[in-house]
């Protein structure tokens, strides 16, 4: 498929409280999936880890359980921690726990970071093959989520791009394990190469503490991962509460 012309837009839309945002990203996929279905295609997201989502999750449950055509959506993680997946730290349990086993998306579309991997870049390596392999990629040979949903840590980092880490400065790989010793773990997480190749990417980010880094980046000030995701050919597009907007 051909890629349309950039259409490059940075948003910044305030919403009341987490439950709003919550409700905007679940319309959102709903439309995406509606949209991308009458292509004859199915709609690629990537989900992120956090409080925000854990509502969003439970909406998505809840609310639109029977408004999706669950069979028309492909679900990746944009990070996960060095955990199993029965583990509480876990996003692919949480997302699992509180959505995906409550609603008939077919498992072989569901497809889960194996980040507890003793060979984590042979996992990160993997996990990029199957993102090849089920999203579609453009002519720079990168594949292109349709969405991708991102959260934003009160040091500024989003997916498990943390600050000072190596994989900031990843231009190839889509996909890798990535060292964080101020969490003293590792984690597997995409890389601006994906994130920036990517349709839509809509960050969810809620509360006080958020409000200094909200304005920086706003500003283009400060030098946060976060503030490192520009998708080339997509939307950017953030929902904050009025709490993260306090000092816009």
């Amino acid at each position: 498929m051909a890629l349309d012309p950039p259409t490059f837009l940075k948003a910044i839309n305030v919403l009341p409280n987490p439950e709003a945002i919550a409700e905007r990203a679940a319309q959102n996929l709903s439309q995406l999936v509606r949209v991308v279905s009458r292509r004859g295609q199915k709609a690629t997201v990537a989900l992120s880890g956090g409080s925000t989502p854990k509502i969003l999750f439970k909406i998505l449950a809840d609310k639109y359980a029977e408004k999706i055509d669950w069979n028309q959506l492909e679900i990746f993680f944009g990070d996960e921690r060095s955990v199993p997946p029965d583990h509480p730290d876990s996003n692919f349990k949480t997302a699992t726990d509180l959505w995906l086993s409550r609603v008939p998306i077919p498992e072989d579309q569901v497809h889960r970071m194996e980040a507890e991997a003793d060979d984590l870049d042979g996992a990160a390596q993997r996990y990029e093959d199957v993102i090849r392999e089920r999203v579609t990629v453009n002519p720079n040979g990168n594949p292109v989520f349709d969405l991708i949903w991102l959260g934003m840590g009160g040091d500024g980092h989003t997916a498990s791009l943390f600050p000072g880490t190596e994989a900031l400065h990843e231009t190839q790989r889509m996909v890798v394990g990535n060292e964080v010793p101020q969490l003293q773990t590792q984690r597997m997480t995409f890389t601006y190469p994906l994130l920036n190749a990517s349709s839509h990417v809509q960050f969810l980010v809620t509360g006080k503490e958020k409000a200094p880094i909200i304005k920086e980046i706003s500003e283009g000030q400060g030098e946060y991962p976060s503030g490192e995701v520009a998708p080339t050919y997509g939307a950017l597009e953030w929902l904050i509460d009025e709490a993260a907007a306090a000092e816009l």
